[in-house]
């Protein structure tokens, strides 16, 4: 026998037993955390906050009426009372275009024309004050509803009719 076939024998045998010596200590945790989760998840399995998020959890998203059941579970609760307004709704159109419509109109993003680019409002202001009004109101593309705030319509015209005279400067 060469001494290379010694030393490759040799080789095999000790990463036979390192192998070995791997798997028995990864089946010795793995047996070592099953038992310890069971002893965990009998324990949480007893609280009541745990058993009610579990089943809000699996609950369905919605439930149906069905004639000639009795549906009363299906009523909704009262209303919540309206949202208070914004304290902070701008008094004047440059106030509420610094605040809100700057952030797209003063640099142009997402397609919306930069606030005193004349011949990017042009078209858009040849088409009537309604529709840019309207656009404002309900979104228009990219730009969403009242540009995402709750203002009342006078304020969101007074921001469109501010953008408008700086078209026009």
């Amino acid at each position: 026998m060469s001494n290379a076939e010694t030393s490759d024998s040799h080789f095999l045998n000790l990463f036979s037993v390192m192998l070995g010596i791997l798997i028995v200590t990864a089946i010795g945790l793995f047996a070592l955390a099953r038992s310890l989760g069971r002893v965990q998840l009998k324990d949480q399995m007893t609280q009541a906050t745990y058993l009610s998020a579990v089943q809000n959890n699996i609950a369905p998203f919605a439930r149906e009426a069905i004639a000639g059941q009795d549906n009363s579970a299906l009523t909704m609760s009262p209303a919540a009372p309206p949202a208070a307004p914004a304290a902070n709704i701008p008094k004047t159109g440059e106030a509420a275009f610094q605040q809100v419509c700057s952030s797209c109109h003063g640099l142009g993003l997402n397609g919306a024309p930069k606030a005193g680019d004349k011949a990017a409002w042009a078209p858009r202001i040849a088409q009537g004050m309604a529709v840019l009004y309207q656009h404002a109101e309900h979104g228009y593309k990219a730009m969403p509803p009242r540009g995402g705030t709750n203002w009342p319509d006078a304020t969101i015209r007074a921001a469109v009719d501010y953008m408008v005279s700086l078209a026009k400067k």
